[in-house]
């Protein structure tokens, strides 16, 4: 059995159909360019030359939306595209998907809360962390809407970022702004949040008609530049290398700052090989760190493994888990939460 990754080793129609259902529910855009994309031999055997993961369909679209392509699906794209994919092709393998939507950190925050809340101050670490958005949780507000309760609004800083709750709350979580002492991001390659460049990159890797995530990142990033502004230094630290090698390192360091180390990651891990996968767990248990995880409910094997049994045919979800217990199913740009 193969194991490596869809993305490398799928056929290209097969892996743009299934992007197409992925995008169905919230990008109609990137449905039908997809689904034309898996049926328009030229554009798919251009896409198959690509090598590894640069052949993710969200990289394509990225560089498409990126270069201003006509994004309706027919002849005027396609020949846009013969015209100028030696850009397209340039832009894939000089960037990667690197998607900071900080509409995660509401489903992030309540389990840093309640870790916080548990133990004291903790010392945050994410694997993927982009341009470090993420990292900053307690420098956003948020509303939490919830089923049996009022709405609750936390935090005074910007974007206010909204999310719905349904199911019973874990003991375990809680609602409030939590105490971070240090944090630290690790990703192979970086983003700076003031860069003008960056900015445009991260907004191309947003899906059409998702407006409200285009102004959700235009104010973090406003927030990330100004709290750099105001040390004379980047709003977060960030390791460049590979996260199975640089991890221990940078988790010895957190140490020096709190107690509490949590690791954290979301939609990074179903970017890497099966092989990878099995490893990061065994790694993060190793070092005594606590655990959030937030990706498909098939990347992380020992969250897999511990789902209960039924086949969920809500809309599509991350599944977030801590220590490798899943907790909840959560939107994959954030906005809600079902615990489970």
């Amino acid at each position: 059995m193969s194991r490596g990754h869809f993305y490398a080793d799928g056929d290209i129609a097969e892996i743009y159909r299934w992007f197409a259902a992925e995008a169905a529910a919230t990008s109609p855009t990137w449905q039908a360019v997809s689904e034309w994309v898996a049926r328009t031999a030229s554009i798919a055997d251009r896409l198959a030359g690509l090598p590894g993961m640069k052949r993710q369909p969200q990289l394509f679209l990225a560089a498409l939306r990126r270069l201003d392509a006509p994004l309706t699906p027919g002849p005027a794209l396609e020949g846009w595209i013969a015209h100028h994919w030696d850009a397209v092709q340039r832009t894939i393998l000089t960037h990667s998907t690197q998607t900071n939507e900080v509409g995660r950190c509401a489903v992030h925050l309540p389990l840093l809360a309640g870790l916080a809340a548990e133990s004291g101050p903790i010392a945050l670490v994410e694997v993927g962390s982009s341009a470090g958005l993420c990292l900053l949780p307690d420098a956003y507000a948020y509303r939490y809407r919830f089923d049996d309760r009022p709405e609750l609004t936390l935090g005074a800083g910007t974007p206010v970022i909204p999310c719905r709750i349904s199911g019973a709350t874990p003991e375990q979580v809680t609602y409030a702004s939590p105490a971070i002492a240090w944090r630290c991001g690790i990703d192979t390659a970086p983003l700076d949040p003031t860069d003008p460049e960056v900015a445009a990159w991260l907004r191309a890797l947003i899906w059409p008609g998702q407006a409200e995530r285009e102004d959700r990142l235009a104010a973090a990033l406003a927030t990330a530049t100004a709290l750099g502004a105001a040390t004379g230094r980047p709003p977060v630290p960030v390791v460049t290398g590979d996260a199975l090698e640089a991890l221990p390192d940078v988790v010895a360091e957190a140490r020096r700052h709190a107690d509490t180390v949590v690791v954290m990651h979301t939609a990074t891990l179903s970017y890497v090989s099966r092989d990878r996968r099995a490893r990061f767990g065994a790694l993060v248990g190793g070092l005594g760190a606590r655990w959030i995880s937030c990706e498909g409910e098939r990347v992380v094997p020992e969250v897999r493994d511990r789902l209960a049994s039924g086949t969920y045919d809500g809309p599509p979800c991350f599944v977030l888990a801590l220590d490798g217990r899943p907790l909840a199913r959560v939107g994959q740009h954030g906005g809600w939460i079902d615990w489970l």
